[in-house]
């Protein structure tokens, strides 16, 4: 262990300590670095495009660098997905089966402030108790102090209040890590992005995922199209959310157990 936050091997005991006490764990050298710069390329096309339609319908301000709902058939998601990284911990931490909530990403550069900087939780509604969202950050550009490492004010998952935000700056730990790790954390947790103080963009993916009645940020099925399920394994038909549709008509609703848009073992 190289300090407590971080774990090198997948001791599942060590995993359940960290998450519960701290609310957030971070494995490194968990993502293949070939996959790393793919990723990074893919990003550099798909945000020249979600900026455009940002500013097409006027929300562009503090949008900075925000990449959303990066689910494609031709980019690196699917080969992403495919490795179903932190499957048993994810497992773990929600009880059971789970699906993308959402695969989005943030290009973090000097004197960029998107919304992502500002003290936040992922989640409007406090349930110590019951785990149904569990969030991933993907590292593809070493966090530092000086290029804006991720706050988190650890242990901040357990109790619903707001913290000061001084408070926050002056106790909150930094994830700082090298490219290709992963951090999980519990989505009660009070957390910020750091400031990039450096040339160099920071970059990282942030996805979500949840217990399957949980609503997806993007339909992604239908984005992908239902026809589209029959090229993907049982595991990233499960992890898209193609065995928790909701039928849009009675003849979808009207099927046999194995044909169910929303399959009984779902949970």
């Amino acid at each position: 262990m190289k300090n407590f936050f971080t774990y090198s091997c997948r001791a599942m005991s060590d995993f359940k300590t960290a998450i519960n006490k701290f609310g957030w764990v971070v494995f490194e050298n968990s993502v293949n670095p070939d996959l790393i710069e793919i990723i990074k390329n893919d990003l550099d096309i798909g945000y020249a495009y979600r900026r455009d339609i940002q500013r097409k319908n006027g929300i562009s301000a503090n949008m900075d660098g925000t990449l959303h709902h990066l689910l494609e058939r031709g980019n690196f998601s699917l080969q992403f997905l495919k490795q179903m990284y932190c499957d048993e911990e994810i497992n773990q931490f929600l009880g059971g089966k789970y699906i993308l909530n959402g695969i989005n990403a943030v290009i973090h550069m000097k004197q960029e402030h998107p919304y992502l900087s500002n003290m936040h939780r992922d989640v409007r509604t406090f349930m110590a108790d019951t785990k149904f969202l569990i969030q991933m950050i993907v590292v593809l550009d070493d966090f530092t102090a000086s290029n804006g490492a991720t706050h988190f004010l650890s242990g901040s998952h357990k109790v619903d209040i707001k913290p000061d935000e001084d408070y926050f700056y002056k106790n909150a730990d930094r994830a700082i890590t090298a490219k290709g790790s992963i951090i999980l954390f519990d989505s009660n947790l009070w957390h910020a992005a750091g400031e990039n103080k450096t040339a160099n963009p920071r970059r990282a993916l942030t996805l979500g995922f949840t217990r399957p009645f949980v609503k997806q940020q993007m339909d992604y099925p239908r984005f992908l199209g239902y026809d589209f399920v029959s090229k993907l394994s049982p595991e990233l038909r499960q992890v898209i959310g193609y065995n928790a549709r909701t039928p849009e008509n009675l003849n979808e609703y009207y099927q046999p157990p194995h044909l169910r848009m929303y399959q009984r073992d779902q949970g």
